[in-house]
Formats: C-alpha cells, sequence, structure tokens
C-alpha cells in the first residue's frame, strides 16, 4: 500500500527546507513540491489580492495532486489564507508561522529578534504570537527584503556576500538592560538555506530557531490520526517539482533534485506578477 501523498506549498525554493524534514520523518510517503514561482516573492503583494492568488494556485493543485495533506511551508502564506484554505478544501492544511513561542521559552537574555519577510511583519497575526507567548520579552522584528532571494541564489550555485548578509540581519541583534538578543527566529522557510552564512555573519553567537521538525511533527500527528492514504487518481507523480513559470534554470532544477525531488512539471496557473488580476 502507498505512502500518504503529501502536498508542499510555497511561492519559491524556501519550502524544500520543511520538505527534507518531512521526508526524514515519514520517508514512506510521497511527496510532491509546489512552486509558485510566477508569483515570487509573496511579499511584495497585496493581502486581498495574495489571497485570491493562492486560493486560486491551490484549486489545480490539489486536483492534480489528490494529496492527503497540504503543507503550506510558507509564512506569509499561512499568517493570511491559512484559515480560508481550511474553510475552502476539506483536507488538512499545516501551516507555518514564526516560531515565537519557543523562542521565548529558550531565551536566558529576555532579547529576541525575529527575522521575517516583509508581508510576515505585517500581519495581525504574527503580533498576536508575540503579544501571547513573548510579551515579557524585548522582541526586535525585521522584514528583510533581500533573504529569500540570496536564499535562492545559493542554491543555485552563488554564495551570499558575508556583508549582504550582514546588511539584512544587522537590525535583530541589540543590546537592552545588560542583555542582548541571543535567540533569532527564522520567519521565513528560506531562511534556514543560509543557517551557516548566518551563524558566520552574526555579530555574536545566537540560537537560530528553524520550525521544520515541528511542522514534521505535526504532519505526522494529522496523518496518523487521519487513518490510510486515500485513493490517489493524481496527475502529478511522487517526487515532483511543480512551477508556475516556464523560465527556470537548470541550476534550479539541480537544486530541487537534491532535496529529492527529480522530476519537474510546469501547470500554467497564471500569468507572472500583477497581470494576474486582469486573467481572473
Amino acid at each position: 500500500m502507498r505512502g500518504h501523498r503529501i502536498l508542499l506549498f510555497d511561492s519559491g525554493m524556501g519550502g524544500l527546507t520543511v520538505a527534507r524534514a518531512v521526508r526524514a520523518r515519514l520517508p514512506e510517503a510521497e511527496l510532491v513540491y509546489a512552486a509558485d514561482t510566477a508569483a515570487f516573492p509573496y511579499g511584495d503583494w497585496a493581502e486581498p489580492l495574495l489571497v485570491r492568488r493562492i486560493l486560486s494556485v491551490m484549486e489545480r493543485l490539489v486536483e492534480a495532486v489528490r494529496p492527503d495533506a497540504v503543507v503550506v511551508a510558507c509564512n506569509t502564506a499561512s499568517t493570511l489564507a491559512l484559515q480560508p484554505l481550511r474553510a475552502r478544501f476539506d483536507i488538512p492544511f499545516v501551516g507555518t508561522v514564526p516560531a515565537i513561542k519557543p523562542a521565548a521559552e529558550q531565551t536566558r537574555s529576555g532579547v529576541i529578534g525575529v527575522l521575517a519577510t516583509p508581508g510576515t511583519v505585517r500581519r495581525d497575526y504574527t503580533r498576536a504570537l508575540i503579544d501571547t507567548y513573548a510579551y515579557h520579552c524585548t522582541v526586535v522584528v525585521h522584514g528583510s527584503s533581500g533573504l529569500a532571494r540570496l536564499a535562492e541564489a545559493k542554491l543555485q550555485g552563488h554564495p551570499p556576500a558575508r556583508d549582504a548578509l550582514r546588511r539584512e540581519i544587522r537590525s535583530v541583534y541589540k543590546r537592552r538592560g545588560g542583555g542582548r538578543t541571543d535567540v533569532v527566529v527564522l520567519g521565513c522557510t528560506h531562511y534556514p538555506l543560509l543557517l551557516p552564512e548566518l551563524e558566520a555573519a552574526s555579530p555574536w553567537p545566537v540560537t537560530f530557531i528553524d520550525p521544520a521538525s515541528a511542522i514534521a511533527r505535526r504532519v505526522a500527528q494529522l496523518l496518523e490520526n487521519g487513518g490510510a492514504p486515500g485513493a490517489s487518481g493524481a496527475d502529478i507523480a511522487a517526487d515532483t517539482v511543480i512551477v508556475t513559470s516556464p523560465v527556470l534554470t537548470a541550476e534550479t532544477f539541480e537544486a530541487y533534485a537534491r532535496f529529492g525531488f527529480t522530476a519537474h512539471r510546469e501547470l500554467a496557473i497564471a500569468a507572472a506578477g500583477r497581470q494576474w488580476l486582469d486573467s481572473q
């Protein structure tokens, strides 16, 4: 009997960090990865339009993949569209949100940094996590406009310059009340791809929190409680990466293959950028 089919969804390659953790936790599962590359990066989109975009793309993906569960391996998409997705589809959705709670539990200095995308930083959901779990801490939040692109470039063989990384992360390293930042939340699934470089570029040692393993545990729990895999009838084979834009490099597909996604398909869901609105 086949394993559960799991669809992992992101705007780009960042969700590969979550896919790696899910594959390690559930080696028998059939994984399919979908990157909405035509709309990358999600952090640049207006909120109402992005929700419509994600729901529209997910309709096509669910029809093609027939998953038993979907992992929204993107903080921006999760903080904005997770509830509408759960309302629309009758399958489990697991989201990715900034790991504020574990950061508040682990900090010794009481000073926490949160690296995220501009979209995630703006979300009320992120502020609610801080107010609920880290109200007793100093939380320094930074919406980086460049880290996700640097992470994708690294996967394609172009490692980032240390000075560029320092400029992107320096604002979360603060000294407050005799303490200094000692925990940094990686609030975008792209950022763990840069973990060695982030450690080298940090002005002092900190603990970086990557939520991928916790997400994988949650996926395993939901599927165990949900019983046997459903009937597939899928058009997309396991270990396939689906993209929504036609122009991707050989280096990009080689990077996906290193994470186990050895086949690729283009699903013509929409035109790139804001032109998508005109097609609706």
